[in-house]
């Protein structure tokens, strides 16, 4: 299995060149989006906001897609917000400014609550929004190429609508410095944080392990996959008291009851492969 995109995309629309952003599939059921502004560092636009927040919605309800890797062409993974478009939000009135932040704010929240596993594969500088992208993923990887920044505060901003996300991966402490600073921090820093799950040598290593993930997440249950990101999603600020210990035993007897559950159980007995891996 290759996490390389191919050019059929069934069931969806065509890839909007002009935004920025590309997207595929594999027979399998990989769907792959790759950031195609290589000659921008594949910052966004309201083109690019408008293209991705489609996908995702889109995604969300694809029947047959089982996971999303997002990547990107040339040297840089994003690098954040496009400086025309920002100039040009500069003039805009407050009500304007509202409607592009809660667009920006819409894509990252339909990043997050995708209820397939996503993939961030990070071999070049990810700034602003492109560390908004990493964050929204349930998986991060990363080459040494690989360098972050929420630099928002160099320009008179701040992290804002990519700040929850941020802070869930690599806690408040070390957001309060980095999103007060705008410091540059490597792929290690990253890793120590939490905001990366592995480090990988090169771009041929970051591809195999993708591939790795892929294959794992593939002989698994769709239907126990969601449901698992979901729980996580669930139980991730609660205390563990009476209800959270009711909440999550309702979760499993109703999982239980399921035809995979089922399937899965009989195949395992059976020594048989279950139906979801072919």
């Amino acid at each position: 299995m290759s996490t390389e995109p191919s050019d059929v995309a069934p069931g969806m629309a065509l890839p909007e060149l002009e935004a920025g952003v590309h997207l595929s599939f594999s027979p399998s059921g990989l769907a792959v989006v790759t950031l195609a502004k290589p000659e921008k560092h594949n910052c966004f636009d309201e083109l690019t906001i408008d293209r991705l927040s489609t996908i995702f919605a889109d995604l969300a309800n694809q029947e047959g897609v089982r996971a999303l890797i997002i990547r990107a062409q040339g040297k840089s993974f994003s690098a954040g917000g496009d400086l025309s478009w920002m100039r040009r939000q500069a003039v805009q009135v407050y009500d304007e400014n509202l409607t592009d932040a809660k667009a920006l704010a819409t894509l990252f929240a339909r990043l997050d609550r995708l209820p397939i596993p996503t993939i961030a594969m990070v071999d070049g500088p990810a700034y602003g929004g492109g560390v908004g992208l990493v964050a929204c993923c349930d998986i991060a990887l990363a080459t040494p190429k690989a360098a972050f920044s929420l630099s928002e505060v160099k320009i008179g901003l701040m992290p804002a609508t990519i700040a929850p996300y941020v802070m869930r991966a690599i806690g408040a402490r070390n957001a309060r410095r980095y999103f007060q600073t705008g410091e540059r921090f490597d792929a290690a820093e990253a890793l120590r944080m939490g905001l990366v799950s592995e480090i990988l040598p090169d771009e041929i290593a970051l591809e195999h392990r993708a591939d790795k993930l892929i294959e794992a997440i593939f002989l698994n249950a769709p239907g126990a996959v969601a449901r698992a990101k979901s729980l996580v999603a669930e139980l991730e600020f609660l205390p563990i008291d009476d209800d959270i210990n009711d909440l999550t035993a309702t979760a499993i007897a109703k999982r239980r009851a399921t035809e995979e559950a089922k399937e899965g159980l009989s195949a395992f007995l059976e020594k048989r492969r279950p139906s979801w891996q072919g």
